[in-house]
């Protein structure tokens, strides 16, 4: 059931700004589940932990609105589909009024094993077709943070765009389950610290567990 979007957090200048974490994925019961709808899965997990669920369509999204302490979280889905992510994101941001210092993007990573999180301020696209939307509504601007969620490359000679269209094997996925945890905390921790201090923590705790991850690999 859609609910109505409450405007009470609309950025005012009276109380605390609010954080945008946007969630990169492909609407439908066909694609859930699969690892190009990671980002998804996390802002799920994150709902999920604030005991909320994104239910209300908004800027065309599914969206929801949660505190963590005192401070506001507003949670997207873009139902535009990944490749243009940016006509939900870029409205989202303009509508709360947030600078994009308090804009962070979840995506899925084929540069990280499976599992493998990593937080950053900025960046560039990586050919990913849905950030690369997200920065072109941006107008151009990629100063804003992102946590990229590993989900491995393709065996073989497999084609990209069918390895992300495929669900995760039992391994795979337990091991996508933990990281949306790991994320969950990171995020809570991003809200009330702050991006920089959360980020070399989470991130050096992260490479260890790449490291024990590869040596794990036949």
């Amino acid at each position: 059931m859609l609910r109505r979007v409450s405007t009470r957090w609309l950025c005012t200048g009276t109380a605390p700004q609010p954080w945008l974490f946007v969630g990169l994925g492909n609407p439908g019961d066909k694609f859930r589940g699969t690892r190009h709808n990671v980002g998804f899965d996390m802002v799920d997990a994150f709902a999920e932990s604030l005991g909320i669920s994104a239910n209300t369509l908004h800027c065309k999204a599914l969206f929801a609105q949660g505190l963590v302490g005192d401070v506001p979280v507003l949670l997207a889905k873009p139902q535009t589909y990944m490749n243009l992510s940016g006509e939900s994101s870029g409205p989202l941001a303009a509508y709360y009024k947030l600078p994009l210092s308090r804009v962070v993007v979840f995506h899925d990573d084929m540069n990280l094993p499976c599992g493998v999180l990593r937080l950053h301020d900025k960046g560039g696209h990586g050919s990913h077709n849905g950030l690369k939307n997200v920065i072109h509504h941006f107008r151009g601007n990629r100063e804003f943070a992102r946590l990229r969620i590993g989900i491995g490359r393709p065996p073989g000679q497999m084609d990209p765009k069918a390895f992300l269209l495929q669900k995760f094997n039992a391994t795979a996925r337990d091991r996508i389950d933990s990281a949306l945890h790991e994320g969950t905390e990171v995020l809570k921790h991003l809200v009330l610290k702050g991006l920089t201090e959360s980020a070399k923590c989470f991130n050096t705790q992260q490479k260890y567990k790449h490291i024990r991850l590869q040596a794990m690999e036949p």
